[in-house]
């Protein structure tokens, strides 16, 4: 596999992994009762880049990215890099 393709399968299932972790987070954390371990699923942090604008005289362009992920989404780009290092192993 050639190296670009390879690293834009990396960020791809590290970024797959974070999603379905922190919906997986979510979900459990819906499903819990009321405490302690219910506001440990449900707790999330933000990491935000943006806004940038970039403004030409005739297009006005504005781009942002923001993450947020909770602890399973955590552990979910942990599997997904322990799995990426099974694979190309």
């Amino acid at each position: 596999m050639p190296t670009r393709r390879k690293a834009g399968f990396i960020v791809f299932m590290v970024l797959l992994g974070g999603a379905i972790g922190t919906l997986l987070g979510k979900l459990i954390g819906l499903l819990m009762p009321a405490g302690v371990a219910r506001e440990f699923f449900l707790a999330n942090g933000t990491w935000a880049v943006g806004p940038l604008t970039l403004d030409a005289a005739v297009v006005k362009l504005t781009l942002g990215i923001s993450f947020d992920i909770n602890v399973i989404g955590l552990i979910g780009i942990a599997v997904a890099v322990y799995l990426l290092r099974w694979v190309f192993n």
